[in-house]
Parts: C-alpha cells; structure tokens; sequence
C-alpha cells in the first residue's frame, strides 16, 4: 500500500483545504453592507476565481502572460471586475484588503482535525497555485497545521506543470513515490501521477455551491478515495 511508503502529504488548497466560495461570498456581503451596493455575490466569487486564477493561469501556461504571483493574478482581476459590478469608491487600502480575501478562506469542517491527525505520521504541505505569503496567511487565518509551505512561487511553476509536482519532492528531500498528492480535484491528481506521485481523492462537492454538478466518479487508479481528511487519516492508519 502507498501508505507504506509515503513520507509526505502535499495538498491542493483551493476547495479541497478550504471552502473558498463561501469565504469570498462572506467577504463580499461585508463589503457590499459596509458600502451600501448590492451584488451578486456568489457570481462574482465563481467570476473572479475562473477568470482571475483559472483563466490568467492557463495563459501563463501557454506563455501568454509572464510568471507572476497569486496575489497579483486577483487583483488584476479585481480591479476590472470592481467597475463592472458597479462598486465604485474604494480606497486604495480597501481595494487591497478586499483583494486579500483570498487570504482569509476557512476550512472545511474536516480540515483542521484531519490535517493535525495526518501531521502525526506524514510530513504535512500544501503544494498550491497560491502564493507563499498568501499561504502563510491562510493557514494563521485558517489554524491549518502545516509542517512547511511549498507555494508556486516557491517552485517557480504552476500546477499541473511537472515542475510543481517534482520540485516539491526535491524540497522535502524525497522521491516521487514517497509523496502524496491529496486534492478534490482529478486532473491535478492524474497530473501528479504522471510525475511519480501518489494520489489521493477526497472530493468536495460543494466546493462550487450548492447547485454545482456533481464530484468527479471514483477512478481506480487513486490510491486512495475518501469522503473527507479524517476518513483519509483512517485509511492511512493514523
């Protein structure tokens, strides 16, 4: 079993760590209460990660945009999307707070006691498209018990670029058959595969809300599918 060998756990954050839409939805009413506008705010949360993460991430992928951070990603974004839903007067320091929203995701009810469980026999990591210091803060905001934190910038790619996958087992000192990718997402998990990795799915079905199309199926080719971190715990034996 991979658990045998496994040394390491690096994780996909957004939707499988913490609940991002219901986090910038949150952050949104607040603003929009504070200021006086009203918002679609469950379509602006799914406008602003399609398009400001997964969309500008595919152009860097295909060389359309220069490597650059998470954090700027959004806020590029933001501010386009800032005049579009006609919200206007921010200062520059609510503009940015507001941008860091992303900062400030919390977990799904799992996380945290089945990442603490997980950290008692593998070495604990997000491998995430986000950045360094947009991490740090998530897991402060989030109490997530992290052993160290490997970011995109750290690595210098984005996933599902190999370079994300195998540079994470060259900073945890490890092969690619001694890490685990966890995440709710399949083509991150197929993308890891590739790469010498194990993987583990623990889908999130309401990562796009509530009226968002079912998980991906099971695919026996995981080493391991779970309902959520601490049945993953169980699995693995701790």
């Amino acid at each position: 079993m991979a658990a045998d060998q496994v040394k390491a756990l690096i994780y996909d954050v957004f939707g499988t760590v913490v609940d991002w839409r219901s986090s910038i939805i949150r952050e949104g009413k607040a603003l929009g209460e504070a200021k006086g506008v009203q918002v679609d705010w469950s379509q602006f949360a799914d406008e602003w990660r399609k398009d400001g993460y997964v969309g500008a991430i595919q152009k860097i992928h295909r060389g359309e945009l220069p490597f650059t951070t998470c954090d700027a990603l959004m806020r590029t974004q933001l501010d386009l999307m800032l005049p579009k839903y006609g919200i206007e007067g921010l200062s520059e320091a609510e503009i940015d707070h507001f941008s860091k929203a992303w900062h400030r995701l919390t977990p799904w009810p799992d996380s945290v006691s089945g990442l603490t469980r997980l950290k008692k026999k593998f070495v604990n990591s997000p491998l995430s498209n986000g950045n360094f210091a947009l991490l740090t803060n998530m897991g402060k905001f989030g109490g997530l018990p992290w052993d160290c934190i490997i970011s995109a910038d750290v690595v210098g790619a984005f996933k599902p670029n190999p370079k994300a996958y195998l540079g994470s087992c060259t900073l945890l000192g490890l092969e690619p058959d001694q890490v685990m990718l966890v995440a709710a997402h399949v083509n991150d998990l197929r993308s890891a595969q590739k790469s010498g990795l194990h993987a583990a799915y623990v889908p999130r079905p309401r990562e796009w809300g509530p009226n968002a199309a079912p998980a991906d199926p099971t695919d026996p080719a995981f080493d391991y599918t779970a309902t959520d971190f601490v049945n993953l715990a169980e699995q693995l034996g701790t």
